[in-house]
């Protein structure tokens, strides 16, 4: 299972290299695309369900990386308006 970066640019111009345990992110993210906060949190939130999921399906236990991710993407996204954007930038 590949483990992919995916890097996004937050309303507040900072950049951030986020976790995935598996390309399935590619599914729900696209780089070079700007999301509004409230979608890029909902796809993240499939998508690293989905990735820990399938690492479950292998190992019988589910990725704590992918889940610490999706609680660092919800602890940030609260710091903004849910009508503001995010911007992945890359995915690799």
């Amino acid at each position: 299972m590949p483990e992919m970066r995916f890097t996004v640019r937050w309303p507040d111009g900072q950049e951030e290299i986020c976790y995935s345990p598996s390309s399935v992110v590619t599914e729900f993210l696209a780089p070079a695309t700007t999301y509004t906060l409230g979608d890029f949190v909902i796809r993240s939130r499939l998508a690293l369900d989905k990735a820990s999921g399938r690492v479950a399906a292998i190992y019988g236990y589910r990725c704590s990386r992918a889940e610490a991710q999706l609680d660092r993407i919800e602890a940030r996204a609260k710091e903004f308006e849910d009508s503001a954007e995010v911007q992945c930038l890359r995915i690799g």
